[in-house]
C-alpha cells in the first residue's frame, strides 16, 4: 500500500518578478513501512519535496496524496491539522525547545497538538524515552546533552503522536559516523516495531546505503530510482 503518491508535482516560487521552478513534474510512489530517501545536490528540490509531503508548503500544480489524503486540495488550516494527525518531523538542527527538559520536549506535541490527558502523556513519553535510550536524561535540558542524544530526543519527539509518516531533513548532518549509524539503526528498529514510514532528504552516504528506495533529484526532476531492499 502506498502512503505517498505524487503525480506530476510542480512547485514554482515567485521571486520578485521572476518565477523560479523548484520541482518540474515529479512523480513517484512510496510504500508504507519502508525507508526512502531523496538525494541530490543542493538546489535539486529535496527539501522542497519534503516540505510539500509534510504540508509545510503547497504545490503549484499536480496531485500529491499522503496517507490516503489529497493534500494538494487542503487549505492552510486543514494542512496544519493533517500534519498534527499523521506526520512527524526530524530536523537537521533538531529544533528542540531549549527551555524545556528532555521529558517536556517529547511531551510537547501531546499537549499542543493532541491535548492528551496528563496520565496518558506520562506513559507515552516514558515509553519513547526508554525506546531511544534517553530515560536517564529526562530531566536535563537540550544544552546539557550531546548531539547524538539530541537526535535521539528529536526522533522520540517525532514519534510521540504515533504518526504514519516521519520526514527527516538531513538528520545525520551534525553527527559523527558512529553516532549516525546508531541513529539510523534506532530509526530502523522503531520502524519495524511501530510500522512508521521514514522518508529522508540527505547527502549522507550512510543513510543512502541503509534505505530501501533511493530517488535521485536534479534540477527539480527525479533522474533515477534505486530499489535496494524491502520495497520490491
Amino acid at each position: 500500500m502506498s502512503i505517498i503518491i505524487a503525480q506530476d508535482v510542480h512547485k514554482v516560487y515567485r521571486m520578485g518578478e521572476v518565477n523560479v521552478p523548484a520541482l518540474r513534474g515529479v512523480s513517484f510512489k512510496i510504500e508504507s513501512g519502508v525507508f526512502a530517501s531523496f538525494v541530490g545536490p543542493s538546489g535539486s528540490g529535496k527539501t522542497t519535496l519534503l516540505n510539500l509531503i509534510g504540508c509545510l508548503d503547497q504545490l503549484t500544480d499536480g496531485q500529491l496524496t499522503v496517507a490516503d489524503q489529497d493534500v494538494s486540495a487542503l487549505n492552510y488550516t486543514e494542512r496544519a491539522r493533517f500534519r498534527g494527525d499523521h506526520i512527524g518531523f526530524i530536523f537537521q538542527d533538531f529544533n528542540l525547545i531549549p527551555v524545556l527538559t528532555v521529558y517536556e520536549n517529547v511531551e510537547y506535541p501531546l499537549v499542543m497538538v493532541k491535548n492528551v490527558p496528563k496520565n496518558r502523556r506520562k506513559e507515552k513519553v516514558l515509553s519513547l524515552l526508554e525506546a531511544v535510550g534517553m530515560s536517564d536524561q529526562r530531566d536535563k535540558f537540550p544544552n546539557q546533552i550531546s548531539g547524538g542524544q539530541k537526535q535521539r530526543l528529536a526522533t522520540a519527539r517525532a514519534l510521540t503522536t504515533d504518526p504514519k509518516l516521519v520526514l527527516a531533513d538531513e538528520p545525520t548532518a551534525n553527527l559523527d559516523s558512529a553516532t549516525a549509524y546508531k541513529i539510523i539503526e534506532l530509526m530502523r528498529k522503531l520502524s519495524r516495531e511501530i510500522g512508521t514510514t521514514f522518508v529522508f532528504s540527505t547527502h549522507d552516504t550512510k543513510i543512502i546505503s541503509e534505505v530501501d528506495t533511493v530517488y535521485t533529484l536534479e534540477d527539480g526532476m527525479i533522474t533515477g530510482t534505486l530499489i535496494q531492499k524491502g520495497a520490491e
